[in-house]
């Protein structure tokens, strides 16, 4: 972990709520697709956190849906603003057990930090396939990206307006080696008892520090208590507990 001060060099609204924040500055601590950054933010007594979409080695891309105080206030910052930022945080995807084919499964603002994981794995040389499900047709962001890196990219829609009718779910492909999953909590729930292969589920958790300090974001799992600030949010289908 290390905390910085960086500066937004660009935001856009990518659709009614979802929004991109490019942020310049020490990124150094940024090691693996999944971990995420704390942003400090006035008059807000807790950090906010959001999952890294992107990373160089001086700039940082979150993407982020506006659903309360926080992400409202992110919203309406003016690009050369300076932020205290916690870098580094989370644990990340682990690419070394992916296989040949692995299988990307993102759900609404679960999406992001599978980019930068869809990145790594094409520069290993794997067969990346990314399955991007949304509610409707208005609220998918990033499916071009994900096409321009080189992943094979399947759109679901729960309503069938754009793309597969259904959810992630319903457009896995006959042949994976392994899968990452981000989302909410029953999307990955669906896909624990779905998928045929192991895995890593990167959870979403109310925190209240993002190092590990105060506990407020512990789980059980199968091999005791975990924070998934420090020891996740990415945790191994085998040891996940219900």
């Amino acid at each position: 972990m290390k905390e910085v001060t960086l500066e937004i060099s660009a935001r856009a609204q990518l659709t009614r709520d979802v929004y991109r924040m490019v942020l310049c500055g020490d990124t150094t601590a940024i090691t693996a697709p999944g971990q995420f950054i704390n942003i400090k933010l006035d008059d807000l007594y807790l950090r906010r956190p959001i999952s890294v979409c992107d990373w160089e080695p001086e700039e940082v891309t979150i993407l982020y849906k506006v659903v309360g105080k926080g992400t409202a206030c992110m919203a309406g910052i003016p690009v050369g603003t300076h932020l205290s930022v916690l870098t580094g945080l989370g644990n990340g995807y682990d690419t070394a057990k992916s296989g040949e084919y692995p299988l990307l499964l993102g759900g609404g603002v679960g999406v992001p930090p599978l980019y930068l994981l869809a990145k790594q794995l094409l520069s290993e040389g794997k067969n990346v396939t990314a399955v991007l499900g949304f509610n409707t047709a208005d609220e998918v962001f990033y499916e071009d990206e994900f096409r321009a890196l080189g992943a094979k990219t399947i759109v679901t829609t729960a309503d069938g307006s754009r793309g597969t009718r259904g959810f992630v779910t319903d457009a896995l492909p006959q042949d994976y080696t392994y899968v990452y999953t981000c989302g909410p909590e029953p999307m990955l729930k669906a896909v624990y008892n779905a998928i045929e292969t192991s895995g890593q589920f990167s959870f979403e958790e109310r925190m209240g520090c993002g190092f590990g300090a105060c506990m407020g974001c512990t789980c059980k799992t199968k091999y005791g208590s975990k924070r998934i600030c420090t020891d996740g949010p990415v945790l191994e289908k085998e040891e996940i507990v219900w």
